[in-house]
């Protein structure tokens, strides 16, 4: 690559220059801003593989590490404006080794799971073991957007590839990866027929729904779930059931027409093309086509000579001027993508939110209980059971039976909130009977693990066919904040009403964190019912406060939360008692998994 094959305004890097490199030549780049230079150690890619079989769980799903990475090679990197390293010969002769030596494995950059998974998949689940800290302020609203990178290039030019490495070496979680792949449009039978015989041009911008692509990213970056069409190449449809993504702290959108649209390019925080040569892309396409996608090699050359290489040179090639970095040879890159990661893990720094719960907990102080809570009458019968559960010498079988008593008691009154209408039924006298029903169309209950999934049995006795999902959130030990760590939600919950439940609530960040993402998943806020036995009066101020139009139902508010945040005088650890494990040394009225 020389210098006149860069596009306009990249090759102006205040003095870059080719140099020669065993006969090749290679940009020197420099030194990003606020960013450490890499060591020869550290410009080695690193490799991470979780075998099911090596995880074990513990308190908090800990895993083995495999494997140091691969060795280093000649490394450039071609950057538009101050993304660069020092550009002399002294710092080039640092990043490539002597010929036979080995590098040491790369360091890495992480702060937030450096012996841990990020995530721990099973048959039917994912849980992430590294939690989403709230990406939502004190009043429930989303503090800054998603970090948005879009990967553009060439068919094959291993832009999806050089997306995974960036994902594990940012080693962050809930990063969510997007396929322009997933966006073609809907073909007329015409087009169908045109597909069949490799006659329809899939790499031209009018092949892509731009205004689904826009409106889909938009949604990741406030932080909203998202559904995804997928693809069949091998049909050229799209199929029936749709993909649901959610959780974003970072998007990587790939494509080959990542920057064509100019709506499209506005979302994007960081742009990035990557270079591959033209040979090394055919290569892959036909060999990807052919194995994967049930081609055959005339059909895969014919369309690359008739569609994919004039594509490549009329709308792709063109959009490398828009990008901010551009990467010679891909995956193979590995300083190019360190740099790309250092300079990402400094942005979502910056967009980090810090939790203060004194001043969370100061806030409301002496302020009235707000109009949207509803404190299940203390009668003699309720205040007797109470009485019981929080005696510390109650049994575990008799803590069981009464909290039952009252999680029923607690549903039966929160139903009582639901949209009613009236209707007319007909009686086995043939007599007309004014009556009421339900108005809504139906009633999902989402559980906070581990406590509220003890309050699903009594929804389940009084709401017949009811949909259940679950949220674990934890604490981090080390911030005090919440983390989500996995949800299950029914589809298309967002028409429903939601009953949702657990049994303590002190602070109240878990309850917020969990009606966030029922928000997220479009829920109406005034649809979500927030059960709770207990609850101290500092969370029921912060659920208000954040989300004023969500109606808070419980049996019993405690008026104080110690510095420790535990309710006082509260009814000590619920799942300790409740499941017979063992109870914290402070006598902690919040689960193990996370302050309410």
């Amino acid at each position: 690559m020389d210098g006149s094959a860069l596009p306009p305004g990249t090759s102006a890097l205040g003095g870059t220059r080719p140099c020669d490199l065993g006969g090749q030549e290679r940009l020197l780049p420099r030194q990003l801003p606020g960013v450490p230079a890499l060591s020869c150690g550290e410009a080695t890619a690193f490799a991470v593989s979780w075998p099911l079989a090596d995880v074990r769980r513990q308190a908090g799903w800990v895993g083995a590490l495999e494997g140091p990475g691969r060795a280093g090679r000649e490394q450039g990197l071609v950057l538009r404006g101050a993304l660069c390293f020092s550009s002399n010969a002294e710092s080039l002769d640092r990043l490539l080794p002597p010929v036979g030596a080995r590098r040491s494995p790369r360091k890495r950059t992480t702060s937030q799971c450096k012996s841990e998974p990020p995530l721990l998949r099973t048959s039917k689940r994912t849980i992430y073991t590294a939690g989403r800290p709230p990406w939502y302020n004190e009043h429930g609203t989303q503090s800054k957007e998603a970090f948005a990178i879009g990967l553009g290039g060439g068919s094959a030019s291993g832009k999806t590839t050089v997306a995974r490495m960036i994902i594990e070496a940012l080693d962050v979680p809930w990063v969510v990866l997007l396929s322009m792949d997933s966006f073609y449009k809907v073909l007329t039978t015409q087009q169908q027929e045109q597909a069949a015989h490799n006659n329809f041009n899939f790499d031209h911008p009018d092949a892509f729904d731009f205004d689904l692509i826009v409106s889909t990213l938009k949604k990741l970056k406030q932080g909203k779930s998202v559904k995804v069409p997928v693809y069949d190449f091998t049909t050229h449809s799209r199929k029936k059931d749709w993909k649901t993504l959610y959780g974003a702290n970072v998007i990587i959108f790939e494509g080959i027409m990542a920057f064509a649209d100019k709506t499209l390019l506005e979302l994007l925080d960081m742009k990035i093309f990557v270079d591959t040569d033209s040979d090394i892309r055919l290569v892959r396409r036909l060999r990807r086509d052919i194995s994967e996608r049930g081609r055959d090699i005339e059909g895969v050359i014919k369309q690359y000579n008739k569609f994919v290489k004039p594509a490549f040179d009329q709308y792709i090639q063109p959009t490398m001027r828009v990008a901010d970095i551009v990467v010679p040879w891909g995956s193979g890159n590995t300083v190019a993508i360190d740099l790309i990661v250092q300079h990402m893990h400094s942005q979502l720094e910056e967009r980090k939110l810090r939790w203060d719960m004194a001043a969370l907990a100061s806030a409301h102080q002496c302020h009235p209980l707000p109009r949207t809570l509803s404190v299940l009458k203390s009668t003699p019968q309720v205040r007797g059971m109470h009485t019981i559960i929080r005696d510390k010498e109650t049994s575990r079988d008799e803590f069981i039976f009464y909290s039952k008593r009252l999680m029923r008691l607690l549903i039966e009154h929160a139903l009582s909130f639901l949209p009613f209408q009236d209707c007319v039924v007909q009686t086995p006298q043939g007599q007309d009977y004014a009556g009421k029903c339900y108005a809504g169309k139906q009633i999902t209950g989402v559980s906070i693990l581990r406590a509220g999934e003890t309050m699903e049995p009594a929804l389940r006795a009084v709401c017949k066919d009811v949909r259940i999902g679950t949220i674990l959130i934890q604490t981090n030990q080390h911030t005090g904040e919440p983390e989500l760590h996995y949800l299950r939600l029914p589809k298309d919950i967002s028409d429903d009403h939601v009953i949702l439940m657990d049994c303590t609530v002190s602070t109240g960040a878990a309850a917020m964190m969990a009606v966030r993402v029922l928000l997220d998943h479009d829920v109406p806020e005034d649809k979500i019912f927030l059960l709770s036995l207990l609850m101290a009066e500092m969370g029921v101020h912060s659920v208000a406060y954040a989300f004023p139009r969500v109606r808070i139902i419980t049996t019993a508010v405690d008026k104080r939360v110690n510095d420790l945040f535990r309710i006082i005088p509260g009814i000590g650890n619920f799942g300790d008692r409740y499941f017979g494990t063992d109870a914290a040394p402070d006598g902690s009225d919040e689960e193990e998994a996370a302050p309410s």
